[in-house]
């Protein structure tokens, strides 16, 4: 089963939560800054980013809409914040307004209670999907 990972972060706590569901998987995370597209047929894609000012980072909201639904099978979400899963719902719908299968569940971890959430993201990332 082919997987990636995928995220935004600004002050490297979804980072630190995207490498730690990559390991889980198998595979690498890699910033949307740093590829901008998805370059090849994923079955499951882990996406996430947090809200900065509430709201969903320009940059995750580029790399969501340049998603092509022929490329992806389903999208996995997660996300880290003080209190907000905001920046999930929000690619949730944007997401299926494209097309692209969502899974129902979803990661989250507060930002001041990261480091205590990577063995769960691993975890997570484990999962058959």
């Amino acid at each position: 089963m082919k997987k990636a990972v995928r995220y935004y972060s600004k002050q490297g706590n979804t980072k630190m939560i995207a490498e730690a569901i990559a390991e889980g998987a198998g595979v690498n995370a890699i910033s949307v800054t740093d590829e901008p597209r998805l370059n090849e047929y994923t079955e499951v894609l882990y996406l996430g980013g947090a809200p900065y000012a509430n709201i969903m980072a320009p940059e995750l909201k580029v790399y969501a809409e340049s998603l092509d639904a022929a490329k992806v099978g389903k999208v996995v979400l997660f996300t880290t914040s003080n209190w907000s899963r905001r920046t999930v719902f929000a690619l949730k719908k944007l997401l299926k307004g494209k097309g692209i299968a969502v899974a129902d569940d979803y990661f989250y971890a507060h930002m001041l209670h990261i480091k205590g959430r990577i063995d769960a993201a691993r975890a997570f990332g484990r999962k058959n999907r």
